[in-house]
């Protein structure tokens, strides 16, 4: 395997509070805002410092990237809007990293939320995209339970899970939000409180549905010059598939299984090596389907792995909590996941810090018709 690094670096990181029941007055554009104040602040920089910029949020509008970059205060030289929800914070990354190779930027900052009431989600679930709006509303599917239903009825087939295994990693998840005081459920979690909970849509219960909330993740991205003499999360590689299965496969492989090897291969690293790993985890089987794909599942046996190093926390998965339970703050569930990576690396996770020198963040979203049709994934290595 070849090792090489982008000389680029996660230097800041900021999340605005997490809330399940937004505040009278609350805007997407505020709590967009704070994450990005939050993360300057983090990095010891000001607005005046930034010269790039991009945003990823579905309830912005109508307002754009440029009109939140000027309400801020924002002077650039380079601009992004990215539309792709849980694969933004990768996307955003990969894009921010050469801008900042190329001399196009300097520092950037990356920034990615929504506001999630209950009448928001409603409407944005209905109206999503035009598959959806034309070929699942009319059918009763409001939102994704139905579909990652019967996909998670098929990896159990697959796979050879049950709904015990399932709790398990919720469990697990929950243990690590009870460490966070940014999560939105904290309160332990049993597995038969995971499994006496009401079903949702079979096999899915309470537990395995990601709760909306409302919230911004942000994070600022410079040279490593710029950061010399900083605790930093420097970034080795960042790796990116779209429309990889063309809505065709059965759903249990995700992009990220393309991403794999190049992933690896760049980095030079191996799954092995990884102390921290942050995936997208709208429901349990995608979080299992993209540990998969990257290689983490050493043997192939999901129900072991699960069993052995999710349940026991010898893996350090979603040391947040995850959306399960810290919640899903729109299209920033990717970049909560990233975040996380930061904060661990630069030794900022508090009660649930790990010993952590590389980590591994992926991303995976938007549903076409039937499956995410997005996928990202990055390496990153603490560095000083």
């Amino acid at each position: 395997m070849r090792k090489t690094t982008s000389g680029v670096s996660v230097i800041g990181a900021g999340e605005s509070p997490y809330t399940r029941h937004p505040a009278s007055g609350t805007t997407t554009e505020r709590v967009l805002a704070d994450a990005v104040r939050r993360a300057l602040a983090d990095a010891n920089l000001k607005t005046s410092d930034v010269d790039g910029f991009a945003a990823c949020s579905f309830t912005l509008g109508p307002d754009h990237a440029i009109d939140l970059a000027w309400r801020l205060g924002l002077r650039l030289r380079w601009l992004m809007q990215d539309t792709n929800g849980g694969a933004s914070a990768g996307t955003m990354l990969q894009h921010a990293v050469r801008a900042v190779e190329s001399g196009d930027a300097s520092v950037v900052v990356l920034v990615a939320g929504d506001l999630m009431d209950q009448q928001v989600h409603l409407k944005m679930v209905a109206e999503y995209n035009r598959a959806t709006a034309e070929h699942l509303v009319p059918l009763d599917m409001l939102g994704p339970n139905a579909l990652f239903a019967l996909l998670t009825q098929r990896q159990m087939k697959a796979e050879g899970l049950t709904r015990t295994d399932y709790g398990r990693l919720a469990v697990a998840q929950r243990a690590w939000a009870a460490l966070n005081p940014g999560a939105v459920y904290r309160k332990p979690m049993t597995l038969d409180d995971y499994l006496n909970a009401p079903m949702v849509a079979e096999p899915l219960g309470r537990y395995d549905c990601v709760p909306p909330v409302t919230g911004a993740d942000a994070v600022v991205v410079a040279a490593d010059e710029r950061a010399a003499g900083t605790r930093r999360a420097r970034v080795l590689t960042v790796s990116a598939r779209y429309n990889s299965d063309d809505q065709t496969g059965d759903g249990l492989v995700t992009g990220l299984a393309d991403c794999a090897s190049e992933l690896w291969d760049t980095a030079g690293h191996g799954p092995a090596d990884v102390d921290v790993v942050s995936v997208y985890d709208d429901y349990p089987a995608m979080a299992l389907a993209q540990l998969k794909d990257l290689g983490l599942v050493a043997g192939g046996e999901m129900p072991a792995f699960i069993a052995e190093r999710l349940a026991t926390r010898k893996l350090a998965v979603n040391t947040s909590g995850g959306q399960l339970s810290a919640g899903q703050p729109g299209s920033a569930g990717g970049m909560h996941g990233l975040v996380e990576i930061v904060r661990q690396l630069r030794g900022q996770a508090g009660q649930r810090q790990v010993d952590a020198r590389l980590g591994l963040f992926s991303g995976y979203g938007m549903v076409l018709y039937r499956y995410g049709a997005c996928a990202t994934a990055g390496l990153l290595e603490a560095a000083a």
